[in-house]
């Protein structure tokens, strides 16, 4: 199975899965906002390294989603 196809199945089937990819795509979104100014305060640098840290730490969960289904679903 595709890593794509994993995302999906467990978009579907893994509630928390899913609540985390959606903290994901949030987080990337505000950070996207922020990365549209020309400037940011120091205040607005601080917060934005904190979600940059926030987004790597769901994305490390999701790769761990992915990695357990891999485990429990062995190709073959």
């Amino acid at each position: 199975m595709k890593e794509q196809e994993i995302i999906e199945h467990l978009k579907k089937e893994n509630d928390e899965f899913k609540k985390v990819l959606e903290e994901h795509h949030g987080l990337d979104i505000t950070l996207a906002e922020m990365d549209r100014k020309v400037y940011l305060t120091p205040e607005e640098e601080v917060e934005r390294k904190k979600l940059q840290k926030q987004k790597l730490a769901k994305k490390d969960k999701m790769a761990e989603f992915i990695r357990d289904f891999r485990k429990t679903h062995p190709v073959g």
